[in-house]
């Protein structure tokens, strides 16, 4: 038997379900609980105490959610279109920032549980490195190309 979404066997897919469970149920309680909104204030008071312009603030809900979750990021990117519109400089940087990371902990989560193994070593670091590398980027060019 395979399994339609995944394209392997059904075994393999019955063991990432919880997994996927779990990393669905983190989202949920993430976007529910008021966390980003106490990041984002937070986010805004630095950037007002620096100086810095802050309107690169309001895309980074994308960015925040986007390691867990590609169509959590999706939606926020959505989220933020629909606020502040779709030609917004928001708007552009959020569209921006949902091409420019992947989703590590999905990815952690269905190859690494897949196979059943349980050390990540360095795993998790590089690639959440790599996300940090990927926000910076996307609003020095977001700033660059749009501002």
């Amino acid at each position: 038997w395979f399994c339609r979404l995944c394209k392997e066997g059904f075994a393999t897919c019955v063991k990432i379900i919880p997994y996927l469970v779990g990393m669905l149920i983190a989202i949920s309680l993430l976007r529910t609980s008021g966390v980003f909104d106490v990041i984002i204030d937070g986010m805004k008071w630095v950037a007002n105490a620096a100086s810095l312009d802050p309107r690169f603030v309001d895309g980074l809900p994308t960015a925040l959610i986007k390691p867990l979750s590609g169509s959590g990021a999706r939606g926020m990117m959505v989220d933020t279109m629909a606020t502040f519109g779709a030609d917004s400089f928001q708007g552009k940087l959020a569209a921006v920032l949902q091409g420019s990371s992947d989703t590590t902990f999905y990815v952690i989560a269905v190859y690494f549980g897949a196979v059943a193994v349980k050390n990540t070593r360095y795993t998790v670091i590089a690639m959440l490195l790599a996300d940090l590398v990927g926000i910076i980027t996307s609003i020095a060019l977001a700033y660059l190309f749009f501002a």
